[in-house]
C-alpha cells in the first residue's frame, strides 16, 4: 500500500492540487461532455480552503488530497483525489476510514457530491454512504456517524 499520511494543506498546494483534479476528473468530465481544461482547474483554485483541507502523501510525495468543510449540521467531503497511479492500493480506503472514524467520535454527518456514472460512487457505497439526491451531473450522498439513528444529533451511548 505505500507509507501514506496526511498532513494540512498550505496556499502553496493549490497548483498541485489543481492540476491533480484535471487529471483525476478528466475521464468522466468528459464522458459527461463537460471537460473544459481551464475550468477544472480554476473551479479549485477559486475555491482553495487550506484551512479544511488536508494533503495526502505517499512515502513522503506529493499523491492527493480531501476536504471536510463544515456546513451546519454537516460535514462536505470535498476534494478528494489521489494520484491515478495510487489508485486501486487501498490507500484511498484507508485514508478515507482515518476520517469517517473521527466523524463518527464527533457525531458528524458527511455528505458529498460524486459525478453521475463515475466508479467514484461505489468507492464511497462501500464506505457506508448512500444515495441522497441527483441532478443531471450530479449524485449527492451522505453517511450518518456510526451508531447514530435518524433524528438524533449525536453518538448512541
Amino acid at each position: 500500500m505505500g507509507d501514506w499520511k496526511t498532513r494540512p494543506a498550505a496556499p502553496a498546494d493549490v497548483d498541485a492540487i489543481a492540476e491533480l483534479r484535471a487529471e483525476v476528473l478528466r475521464p468522466d468530465l468528459e464522458r459527461l461532455g463537460r471537460y473544459d481544461e481551464q475550468r477544472v482547474r480554476n473551479r479549485l483554485r477559486n475555491g482553495f480552503q487550506p484551512e479544511h483541507t488536508s494533503v495526502i502523501e505517499v512515502d513522503g510525495a506529493f499523491a492527493g488530497c480531501m476536504a471536510l468543510r463544515p456546513d451546519g449540521d454537516c460535514s462536505w467531503l470535498e476534494h478528494f483525489y489521489l494520484d491515478s497511479s495510487l489508485q486501486g492500493r487501498g490507500i484511498g480506503g484507508a485514508v478515507l476510514r482515518e476520517l469517517l472514524e473521527r466523524c463518527d467520535r464527533e457525531g458528524t454527518t458527511v455528505r458529498l457530491i460524486v459525478l453521475r456514472g463515475s466508479a467514484a460512487r461505489r468507492f464511497y457505497e462501500r464506505q457506508g454512504f448512500v444515495f441522497e439526491s441527483e441532478d443531471p451531473l450530479d449524485v449527492t450522498m451522505v453517511r450518518e456517524p456510526a451508531g447514530v439513528s435518524e433524528g438524533q444529533s449525536g453518538p448512541v451511548s
